[in-house]
C-alpha cells in the first residue's frame, strides 16, 4: 500500500495488492484508462456546445426531408380504364382494382358530377374500406373507422392516416385511373 502526500494510504492500490499483487494493479489501469489529468480536456461548455450543434444538424437534415418529401410527385402508375361515366350513378360506388390485381380500389361519384378513387385499404390495419352511400362516407367494419368521402381524411375510429387517393383522368365519357397519391 503506497502513501499519498497527506499520509493516508491509497485505496486503488491497495485492493489489488490483495487480489495478486503489481500484476493485477496494471490490469485495473489498463481496463480503466482515464486519467485524472486528462478531466480538463472537455468542459461542460464544450460538451453543450457539442450537444447544441448536433441537435440542430439532426433537426436540419429531418426539416430537409420533410421537405423533399412534400416536393416528390406522385409515382405515376400504369393507365387504366376504370369505368365509363354512365355506369356511375351519382352517389353511387364502383369497385375496382387498381394499380395491381391484388388491390383493390373504390370510384365514388359525389354530387356535382365529381369523381373521386381511394384505396379499399383501410389506414389502420388494412381491412377493406366500403361506401356508404345514405351517410356519404368511407366506412371501415373491422374497428368502426370512419373516412371523408371527398378528402379520404379520417373523420372517427383509430385510423391516422388518409386513404391513399387514386388520380383520376376524365376522356370524354371514360374515366382513366393514373396514379397513386399517398
Amino acid at each position: 500500500m503506497s502513501e499519498r502526500p497527506d499520509g493516508r494510504a491509497r485505496a486503488d492500490d491497495a485492493t489489488p495488492a490483495r487480489r495478486g499483487g503489481a500484476r493485477q494493479a496494471q490490469r485495473w489501469r489498463a481496463e480503466f484508462p482515464y486519467h485524472w489529468d486528462a478531466d480538463d480536456l472537455v468542459s461542460r461548455r464544450e460538451l453543450l456546445h457539442f450537444a447544441v450543434y448536433t441537435s440542430g444538424a439532426l433537426f436540419s437534415i429531418t426539416a430537409l426531408l420533410a421537405l423533399l418529401g412534400l416536393l416528390r410527385k406522385a409515382p405515376a402508375g400504369p393507365t387504366q380504364q376504370v369505368a365509363h361515366v354512365a355506369e356511375v350513378v351519382e352517389g353511387q360506388a364502383v369497385y375496382f382494382r387498381y394499380p395491381h390485381p391484388d388491390d383493390e380500389a373504390v370510384l365514388l361519384r359525389l354530387p356535382g358530377d365529381q369523381f373521386v378513387a381511394y384505396s379499399q385499404k383501410c389506414t389502420h390495419l388494412s381491412c377493406a374500406v366500403y361506401y356508404q352511400a345514405d351517410q356519404q362516407r368511407l366506412f371501415c367494419p373491422c374497428h368502426d373507422g370512419v373516412f371523408n368521402a371527398r378528402t379520404g381524411d379520417p373523420e372517427a375510429g383509430p385510423p391516422q392516416r388518409r386513404l391513399p387517393r387514386i388520380v383520376l383522368h376524365r376522356d370524354g365519357e371514360l374515366l382513366y385511373a393514373t396514379g397513386v397519391e399517398a
